[in-house]
């Protein structure tokens, strides 16, 4: 077996589904990620090349004068609790990528980063040699199998194991259960 020594060399781009990480650990566990201790301990010694972190604004809808209750007639800004966790994610080294929450004739909501995040994991894996997807869902299976087989990359995956797909983590080179890593859970 190599020691971790060995694995120095490898670069490495993290993706990590905010979204995800941030109900699992609220519903599983009544607190927060420690994302500084997580990038650090998914590294391991080698090579970070890009962190990326997707988030959804949902905070600070404000309707526009005149607005008439169509999504597309609001402006979204990053306000209070929102705003602070965006810089501790910043603090812990992830580039954000945001998006504004979806909001539809109705009221129905949708905040989803999934094709936005596969999009750019196939993008940067042309320079990378591992790949680690920070997320349970089920639906990056098919990400997981194409960076595998298409491109010849090691995907790792990070999730809680609770509240993770079973295939997902079958499909990944190397599973890491969150909850297994020390000074993970911040307690609210």
């Amino acid at each position: 077996m190599k020691s971790a020594a060995d694995y120095s060399t490898q670069r490495v781009g993290i993706f990590v589904d905010v979204q995800n990480l941030y109900h699992s650990a609220k519903n599983l566990h009544h607190g927060r990620v420690n994302y500084n201790e997580l990038i650090k301990y998914l590294v391991g010694g080698r090579q970070l090349i890009r962190s990326m972190a997707y988030v959804v604004k949902s905070e600070g809808i404000i309707p526009q004068a005149g607005a008439d209750n169509r999504a597309d007639s609001t402006e979204r800004h990053a306000t209070g609790s929102e705003a602070s966790f965006f810089e501790a994610l910043e603090k812990a080294g992830l580039e954000l990528r945001t998006k504004d929450l979806q909001v539809y004739a109705g009221g129905m909501k949708k905040a989803d980063w999934d094709v936005g995040m596969a999009v750019d994991a196939i993008r940067m894996s042309s320079f990378l040699d591992v790949v680690i997807l920070v997320t349970g869902d089920g639906d990056f299976l098919p990400l997981v199998d194409y960076l595998k087989w298409g491109v010849g990359r090691l995907v790792e995956v990070a999730a809680f194991k609770r509240s993770a797909s079973a295939k997902l983590q079958e499909a990944a080179d190397k599973f890491t259960n969150i909850e297994d890593i020390p000074r993970i859970i911040i307690k609210k």
